[in-house]
């Protein structure tokens, strides 16, 4: 079962998408599977196959002019994750917080 959470964190576990992800993060206007191909370590049919995991999962988008397909961060492409992580970072606090005052009120009823 698929779900967009699983998707966005499946397309950023790989190096080369979070690469591909970061460049785009710093172009203001989006960059072509050729530009983005230019001095990677793997070929332009590779770049292409790893865009369109990162446009599946929700994280680009697309433009089309012509011939010429220029990918783009998505505005809310990691809306959910940082949800989640929000949410879970946030438990976590609470349970350390807990666990410190459990150590705070056994150390003291020990002096």
């Amino acid at each position: 079962m698929r779900d967009a959470l699983s998707d966005v964190f499946a397309a950023l576990a790989d190096p080369t998408r979070r690469s591909l992800y970061e460049q785009l993060l710093k172009s203001a206007n989006g960059k072509t599977a050729t530009q983005l191909a230019n001095g990677a370590q793997v070929s332009r049919q590779a770049i292409v196959k790893h865009l369109q995991i990162l446009r599946r999962s929700g994280l680009t988008e697309t433009s089309r002019h012509g011939r010429e397909v220029r990918y783009f961060v998505a505005a809310n492409g990691t809306s959910t994750a940082a949800k989640w992580l929000e949410s879970s970072a946030s438990a976590w606090d609470r349970r350390i917080a807990a666990l410190e005052e459990q150590v705070r009120t056994s150390t003291r009823a020990r002096r």
